[in-house]
């Protein structure tokens, strides 16, 4: 894996104009020093390597609890994920399995420009909401991606473990949670922060939000369907499904959130030894 250096040091988050009273009116104030408490809260929450660890190189002082824990995830796609996705994709078509996923991924946008607003990335924030408007809209709610084929910009993404990076918090030791997989402790943080941040959680009420949910949870079975084959591959054909696990979050996120400022910094995704495309 290649060498890690993050872009941006822990001592420069106050450099970041979000906390300069300058750019701020008095009345926001307030949220500027929740932020930053905020920011400190996670930066104290977080291991640091020693400094003899190599850079780049995983951090997994938890690595037996980490193990113990992927053990149990890998039961549970085994007897549950795995059978109950591929009969789900049976049963459903991909043209409808298509459209609820992306009827999902428009509802997760609003939350992404809050993130991208956040980072000071307001380029991208304008255009997640440009795309948010068009498919609402012409899209039938989400349900047709007609963005893309309008040639917009794709959806940034943004999270809130995005942003912990853009201000200058580090990754933190590996983690595995159960159920939900491998991450950081950063990113642990960021998704918990992340569902309180897509304002239309705080406009989508009863029956409606149970249809979102139900979206979340279909996105997530095609998605096990659809690489199905990637995903078995690691968890039950490589020699050691954790540390591949762990190698291949770890190169992505790291890609995600833009930490490649060394030249060796490697994209899984082009990566000629793993087929990450979905299956024909």
């Amino acid at each position: 894996m290649g060498v890690y250096v993050h872009p941006k040091p822990v001592t420069a988050i106050c450099d970041v104009k979000l906390f300069d009273t300058r750019y701020l009116p008095a009345c926001t104030r307030g949220l500027r020093f929740f932020l930053l408490s905020l920011i400190l809260t996670v930066v104290a929450a977080c291991s640091t390597p020693p400094a003899d660890h190599p850079p780049g190189e995983p951090w997994d002082p938890y690595e037996n609890t980490n193990r113990a824990i992927h053990s149990f995830n890998k039961g549970v796609d085994r007897a549950v994920l795995r059978p109950v996705s591929n009969t789900y994709s049976g049963i459903v078509g991909d043209e409808v399995e298509d459209a609820i996923s992306q009827f999902s991924d428009n509802l997760s946008i609003p939350g992404a420009v809050v993130n991208n607003v956040l980072q000071g990335n307001m380029k991208g924030a304008t255009e997640d909401t440009y795309r948010f408007v068009v498919n609402s809209t012409f899209g039938f709610l989400g349900f047709f991606d007609v963005a893309t084929e309008f040639n917009m910009p794709r959806a940034t993404d943004a999270d809130f473990g995005q942003t912990l990076a853009v201000w200058g918090v580090p990754e933190g030791a590996y983690v595995e949670r159960p159920i939900f997989g491998p991450s950081t402790q950063r990113d642990s943080f960021g998704g918990l922060v992340d569902l309180f941040l897509n304002p239309l959680d705080y406009w989508i009420r009863d029956p409606e939000e149970y249809w979102t949910a139900g979206a979340s949870v279909s996105s997530v079975l095609s998605q096990r369907s659809r690489f199905g084959s990637t995903i078995d591959s690691v968890l039950y054909e490589s020699a050691d499904s954790y540390a591949q696990s762990r190698s291949l979050y770890l190169q992505n996120r790291r890609f995600e959130v833009g930490d490649s400022s060394s030249e060796d910094l490697l994209d899984p995704f082009n990566d000629p030894f793993l087929d990450l495309e979905a299956p024909e």
